[in-house]
């Protein structure tokens, strides 16, 4: 089976993992702090502050944010589930800004029309969360204007997104944004096994972030209560989390990162052979913005004709044909769960109708060629 996504792991990646198995540190180690500057530094950011995933990545940096009780987040509809639950855990609420229709990302007309309304409804959201799919940057100008105007913090869901750019400049250098969180789970950019980070330029936010994956402690002596009974000593002074990552993990990130512009270029490759061989079929390719470039975690193509039965029975050949096709991403506002807070479908059409059509195919720095061709073949037949 082809699978949609699959890390790419070289030996340089397997030594530096038991290189730390040899060492004295498996965890809380100097391989930690090194994985964070390392990714600071390529996106211009100040500071990182690494996670055992990216849900927990967007939990920390919501409470880092202030979120709470009776205040709204509000995110895409277009993406996984994470993205929404993050607010929910800090006892907030959700709600769900409609996607552009060519990029599928979060649409800044559709966000500056409901933020007019929810200005005069006394309902303005504290948190606004684009999501960068597919690993193209949102208009995040337009957004960081708006949230200037209407007084909302920025956090860029950019688990897509480690190696795209937006106005020539790298994702997560949170020019436009508070925080910025990025995803390294395997099928992402790059890859910890399971790991997440938050990038900020506040070192507040950085500090916070630093506390709350680790219980809420500090040993910093001017945030105590009292003055410091040893080296040894240290306080709890907020309800932290266990959301630490391991020095094993970092060690993977590190060494992953060395790699990720030809990670980025050979899937750019890959989507510009898909797109000449499907320039004639009947099928909508991934549109991009002139102020992106996109990491491409994802492409997707959405087929137009008859829909639901078109889309299942070509899903269900290219999986017949051992070509692990997906969908991404049923809209969260759909979900059983969300349905419960008293979302429906409808609520947000241009999302349903992309979800309606969308089928993710192959995308993966180790794509061979001759797999690539058994996709554009498959597809092509099965459409004909």
């Amino acid at each position: 089976m082809i699978p949609y996504g699959w890390q790419d792991i070289n030996q340089q990646d397997i030594d530096e993992v038991v290189a730390v198995l040899r060492s004295d540190w498996l965890t809380q180690g100097p391989k930690v702090p090194e994985f964070e500057q390392a990714v600071a530094m390529y996106c211009s950011a100040k500071y990182a502050v690494a996670v055992n995933s990216a849900t927990s990545a967007l939990h920390i940096a919501c409470l880092a944010l202030g979120l709470s009780e009776g205040d709204y987040l509000w995110t895409s509809p277009n993406t996984f589930i994470a993205s929404a639950n993050c607010a929910l855990y800090c006892g907030a609420s959700v709600d769900f800004v409609d996607i552009d229709p060519r990029t599928y990302n979060m649409s800044v007309a559709a966000l500056e029309e409901k933020l007019i309304s929810a200005e005069k409804q006394g309902k303005l959201p504290k948190v606004v969360v684009p999501v960068h799919f597919a690993g193209q940057s949102c208009e995040m100008a337009t957004i960081k204007k708006l949230g200037g105007k209407y007084g909302f913090s920025i956090l860029e869901d950019a688990s897509h997104a480690i190696g795209g750019k937006y106005r020539d400049e790298p994702i997560g250098n949170c020019r436009f944004s508070d925080i910025t969180v990025f995803s390294f789970h395997p099928v992402k950019i790059i890859t910890t096994g399971e790991g997440g980070m938050a990038l900020t330029n506040n070192s507040e936010l950085a500090q916070r972030m630093a506390r709350l994956r680790t219980h809420g402690i500090t040993r910093d002596a001017d945030l105590m209560t009292e003055e410091p009974h040893g080296p040894w000593y240290y306080q709890q002074i907020e309800l932290g989390f266990n959301y630490r990552i391991t020095d094993i993990q970092a060690a993977l990130g590190v060494s992953q990162l060395q790699r990720l512009d030809e990670f980025i270029l050979r899937r750019h490759e890959i989507a510009e052979r898909y797109n000449a061989a499907f320039e004639h079929l009947q099928l909508i390719r991934p549109w991009q913005h002139s102020d992106c470039f996109s990491a491409y975690h994802l492409y997707v193509v959405r087929l137009q004709s008859q829909i639901n039965k078109l889309r299942l029975n070509v899903f269900n050949q290219l999986r017949a044909s051992e070509i692990g096709v997906n969908i991404h991403y049923i809209p969260i506002h759909t979900q059983p769960f969300y349905r419960k807070l008293g979302f429906k479908v409808t609520d947000f059409p241009e999302a349903e109708g992309y979800y309606q059509e969308a089928i993710s195919l192959p995308m993966y720095p180790t794509l061979s060629a001759n797999q690539q061709t058994q996709v554009i073949e498959t597809l092509q037949a099965i459409l004909s």
